[in-house]
């Protein structure tokens, strides 16, 4: 299987297709509205995505999944992408389910792991999961607020934690009832298994296992929901795949894979929890100050993708802003209108301004009583930025000058 870009063809609401190409562009009736997407990296099974799924998302509104393994308090950069195409779906008019691993999170998903990941705790992992929720809906809120056009009919959010369909099963049951459509061959087989296995620490028994249970989500959300379409990142194909073969065995559906590529350093490491790299979607792990010049600090090189993945604009509005970015690379636009983009979905308006005022402050630009301060946690002293007259001098800029007037202090 290549690295080609799968394309797919996608039905709104008003049944108006939107093609995405080979090279991940989304084309939209209104030349206007082309966007591009440039995520849909492999596709499983590859024929079948290619000559069926058009028509099944032609013949109406479908229900795609991708899950999130609650093993940290929020998610990270790394998973934005994946939501961001729950949201392309979503604004096409298809449903989309979020679901939670509140059970797979105390099992651990070996993919892309050089160790097993520590055990972590039943009430760990429901505060986690509590959270993750919480910043999962803020984002689909703000990209209904911010970027969607309301005259286009949206697809339902539906938000799941996979423990509800597990905790009342018990071990041999499962086993006997799933494990017998998984054959042991094809499980060792996956690249996530034999990178473990040729490891100093090998794989434990617990992990090796995971990929049943992934499978078994995709065909429970297949069983209870009509779900046809799994997403997720590439380090994720195996576990696909296992999910594709399991449902086409017991129920004989045809059912279809797609990954992202994933989002990786300037050096090309991934960015995640395991390489402690992580760029938090929460804004107690990572401000949106923090997050805003992320994106701001990206290589020149990778701005235009970023602007591309991670943004809504159109792509006349990308190629305008490159254009300005090469007409005067000084000025920064480019990286100015992603980094707002981003941090605009991730924590809202409020957010992005706040991010902003930090950024004007930490720049310099800010003088109380016409002396520069940088420093954004700079806290002011009654008779050194608060004079005896209970007044303070604040100039933002060049031009804009406060006089603040404090009733007590």
């Amino acid at each position: 299987m290549g690295n080609a870009v799968v394309g797919i063809i996608i039905i709104s609401d008003d049944s108006h297709p939107c093609f995405l190409d080979s090279t991940g562009m989304m084309s939209l009736p209104d030349s206007s509205a082309q966007r591009p997407v440039g995520y849909l990296q492999e596709s499983f099974p590859e024929s079948a995505a290619q000559d069926q799924l058009p028509s099944l998302l032609q013949s109406g509104a479908q229900t795609v999944y991708c899950g999130f393994d609650p093993t940290a308090d929020s998610l990270h950069v790394g998973n934005l992408l994946a939501i961001i195409g729950l949201l392309h779906f979503r604004k096409a008019g298809h449903h989309v389910l979020a679901v939670l691993g509140g059970a797979t999170a105390q099992i651990g998903d070996p993919s892309g792991k050089t160790s097993e990941r520590e055990r972590l705790s039943a009430d760990v992992v429901e505060a986690n999961t509590r959270s993750i929720r919480d910043s999962v809906q803020r984002i689909f809120t703000n990209h209904e607020l911010y970027f969607h056009d309301s005259s286009r009919k949206l697809g339902t959010v539906t938000v799941l934690n996979n423990l509800s369909w597990y905790k009342d099963r018990n071990a041999v049951g499962f086993l006997s009832e799933v494990g017998r459509y998984f054959r042991m061959g094809t499980m060792l087989s996956r690249h996530s298994v034999q990178s473990r296995l040729r490891s100093a620490d090998g794989m434990s028994l617990t992990e090796f296992t995971y990929q049943v249970f992934q499978a078994y989500d995709f065909y429970h959300l297949n069983q209870t929901y009509g779900c046809k379409i799994q997403l997720g990142g590439t380090d994720q194909l195996g576990n696909l795949m296992s999910g594709h073969e399991f449902i086409h065995k017991v129920s004989g559906e045809e059912v279809f894979g797609l990954t992202v590529p994933l989002v990786t350093s300037s050096v090309g490491d991934k960015l995640g929890k395991t390489a402690g790299n992580a760029m938090w979607l929460n804004r107690d792990r990572t401000s949106p100050f923090d997050l805003y010049q992320f994106f701001l600090r990206q290589p020149d090189a990778s701005v235009e993708g970023y602007l591309k993945l991670f943004t809504f604009l159109p792509l006349a509005e990308v190629e305008r802003l490159m254009e300005q970015q090469r007409e005067d690379p000084g000025k920064r636009l480019a990286h100015k209108r992603l980094a707002a983009e981003v941090t605009k979905l991730v924590h809202g308006k409020e957010g992005l301004d706040s991010a902003k005022r930090y950024r004007m402050v930490s720049e310099g630009a800010v003088w109380i009583n016409h002396r520069r301060t940088d420093n954004p946690e700079q806290v002011l002293v009654p008779k050194h930025h608060i004079l005896s007259n209970g007044l303070t001098l604040l100039r933002v800029g060049k031009r804009n000058y406060y006089i603040i007037k404090w009733l007590s202090f």
